[in-house]
């Protein structure tokens, strides 16, 4: 039951609306009788002041620079815990005692081989394909390899699904990764944790040993897990509304993929890299400096500043610890993006006018300082982001199919266009 309500008058009538308090964030006003008590709509274009629904899961406040997932701040996990662990907590809504992540990481691990026909899946597309269509597509296709996960009535089938994507999205995303550069596929190693294998099958080779590096590794986990959800953004809405008319879980989650894609939520790192491409060298750098303070100039910091948190990114802090630490071990001397990434950083950060504005690097600029050092083309920033958003994205599945009070998803809609008017002969016109 609603603690208070607000009262809407229309043409004289007023109309009760029961608002709710979360346990956390700002109240909530209850429209969803408001069409059948007072014949209106509300207006919201982007649905940026609308719930869609509610959630346990992660809760951001961008005021605060909060992140929370089910309650545990998101830079005590990605410092004290890991990608598979986070995975379980999104999943189930706790921590796993010793035990219970010992099994989790078992069942994940050996569900990373993809169904052999699928290779001749991938050979359908062209080399030049962009690796994010091939994951599209392939992701898709995985109900028509694995029936035995589909019917989305049955708690287990949706435990073996929500436990085969997370397990095989890495061998998806590597072998469209090998597709891409013309090398042979690479499978998995259960010998290997989570990160350090999808390392392997994204960089080794058939003619010579390769072995992931720690620190490459801990910051590829790193990546994974500061990605893993974050609310009900634009690819979790997608999936939500999919869901909400039935379809299979494969065929949700590609279509978060496919909202993903887009480069106004998915594309950020990659825009970021290329702004620093753009920028070419050190020497540079004042210039950009003063064309993003410049109001005329269109130009703006990609990698600064976040449309949510309005303070600062709280991913970004263990995130730039990683980049430190790449950096370090590879070393920037022999690549102008990686110097030019380091000198902007602390030109940024030294300057009143990007604090006062609270523009400081986020996640995307250090993520994509660490994917490029690793040697990963833009293209695959996207997939990896998909990759790490995976669980994210089935557990608010999973969430919306035990909600009693799911419905297929309808916006509606403020109608500009012609009213009804007759048709008209050809001959007439």
């Amino acid at each position: 039951m609603a603690d208070k309500t607000a009262t809407l008058t229309i043409d004289g009538n007023a109309f009760e609306l029961p608002i709710h308090s979360p346990t956390a964030g700002p109240d909530v006003i209850d429209i969803r009788k408001l069409y059948a008590q007072a014949g209106v709509f509300t207006y919201d274009p982007g649905f940026t002041s609308t719930a869609s629904t509610d959630s346990t899961i992660t809760f951001i406040d961008g005021g605060k620079g909060e992140l929370l997932h089910r309650g545990y701040p998101i830079d005590q996990l990605a410092g004290k815990s890991h990608y598979l662990e986070v995975c379980y907590l999104l999943l189930y809504g706790e921590l796993p005692t010793a035990a219970q992540l010992e099994d989790f990481e078992a069942r994940v691990t050996n569900h990373t081989m993809l169904h052999e026909q699928m290779m001749n899946f991938f050979r359908g597309f062209r080399r030049d394909a962009h690796p994010m269509a091939i994951m599209v597509g392939v992701v898709g296709a995985m109900s028509a390899f694995y029936h035995d996960s589909t019917d989305i009535s049955d708690p287990w089938q949706r435990e073996v699904a929500s436990i085969r994507l997370i397990a095989k999205m890495p061998t998806i995303a590597a072998m469209a990764y090998k597709y891409h550069v013309g090398q042979p596929f690479v499978y998995p190693k259960n010998s290997l944790d989570y990160a350090s294998n999808f390392l392997h099958m994204c960089f080794s080779v058939p003619a010579e040993e390769y072995h992931p590096d720690p620190i490459l590794a801990r910051a590829m986990d790193r990546i994974f897990t500061l990605h893993a959800d974050h609310e009900q953004n634009a690819s979790t809405s997608t999936v939500r509304l999919a869901s909400s008319s039935g379809a299979n879980p494969f065929a949700c989650i590609a279509a978060g993929i496919a909202c993903l894609w887009g480069p106004a939520h998915g594309g950020a790192n990659q825009a970021c890299l290329e702004m620093l491409r753009e920028i070419g060298t050190v020497d540079r750098i004042p210039e950009f400096i003063a064309r993003a303070k410049d109001k005329e100039d269109p130009f703006r910091l990609m990698g600064f500043g976040h449309r949510v948190y309005k303070n600062f990114d709280p991913r970004a802090t263990v995130m730039k610890e990683s980049a430190d630490e790449v950096l370090d071990l590879l070393g920037v001397e022999n690549n102008p993006i990686l110097q030019v990434a380091k000198e902007l950083e602390k030109a940024a950060l030294a300057d009143p006018y990007f604090a006062d504005k609270k523009l400081f690097p986020n996640v995307d600029f250090y993520s994509g300082i660490i994917l490029e050092a690793m040697g990963f083309p833009t293209s695959m920033f996207t997939p990896i982001f998909a990759l790490s958003r995976t669980v994210g994205w089935i557990s608010q599945w999973k969430e919306q199919l035990s909600d009693p009070q799911l419905k297929i998803g309808r916006p509606r809609q403020l109608y500009l266009g012609e009213t009804l008017r007759d048709y008209i002969d050809i001959e007439n016109r």
